[in-house]
């Protein structure tokens, strides 16, 4: 079963600035849906589970692409565990919205929730993410969400060799920080990577650039 991760650099689902993104992204899902329906999750642990982002989602990937929309709750009083586990298991898609990636990750272990997700990557279900929930993929993340709210490097998953940062346009410093590891993504909003099985393949775009950071020089990817 073919393993796919798309990494969003960032960008404003709400006002439709990723959606060439998004059209690609549920294209991916429809065709593992096959004849069915193809069902998404929504998680967006990263921004304390925000209904508006929620939304926001849903608007686009239902009312533009037909995709039905569930959401998985995790920072409210009294997780269904197992409910959210029947969730995944019926999904085609499982987007990971931005916000608080530290937080995110903490969260994700302490329920259980991180092997439940792990799973579905295994299982062929379409991981899709934005900011943090692109970085956190990674070897390395590049993100603001230590503490302080200064910008450092951070342990991610480590499903992806290397090291990313999400808002690259916003994020020119990187380039010193990339020096460090031998493989660096610099993605900017707009613009997404995709991996399979671990792979980098392509990228997608909604008007912004995604480049490989390797040895001083930046590969227009």
């Amino acid at each position: 079963m073919k393993k796919t991760l798309i990494c969003i650099g960032g960008g404003e689902i709400r006002s439709k600035e990723t959606l060439k993104i998004d059209e690609q992204i549920a294209f991916l899902a429809k065709e593992r849906a096959g004849e069915n329906r193809a069902v998404s999750v929504f998680v967006g642990t990263a921004s304390h589970d925000s209904l508006p982002y929620f939304n926001s989602f849903r608007k686009t990937y239902t009312s533009n692409f037909d995709i039905k929309a569930d959401l998985a709750l995790l920072t409210k009083k009294d997780i269904p565990m197992e409910k959210i586990k029947g969730k995944l298991e019926k999904a085609d898609l499982i987007y990971v919205g931005g916000g608080n990636t530290i937080f995110m990750l903490d969260v994700w272990r302490k329920t259980g929730f991180l092997d439940m997700l792990l799973d579905a990557y295994n299982r062929g279900v379409i991981i899709a993410g934005l900011s943090a929930g692109a970085i956190c993929w990674f070897e390395n993340m590049y993100t603001d969400s230590i503490e302080g709210s200064k910008y450092g490097v951070e342990k991610g998953l480590g499903i992806l060799k290397g090291i990313m940062s999400p808002h690259y346009n916003e994020r020119p410093e990187f380039d010193d920080v990339a020096k460090n590891y031998p493989i660096a993504y610099a993605i900017e909003n707009n613009s997404a990577i995709v991996f399979e099985d671990g792979v980098f393949v392509k990228t997608l775009t909604s008007g912004g650039n995604s480049y490989l950071l390797k040895e001083g020089n930046r590969v227009k990817l």
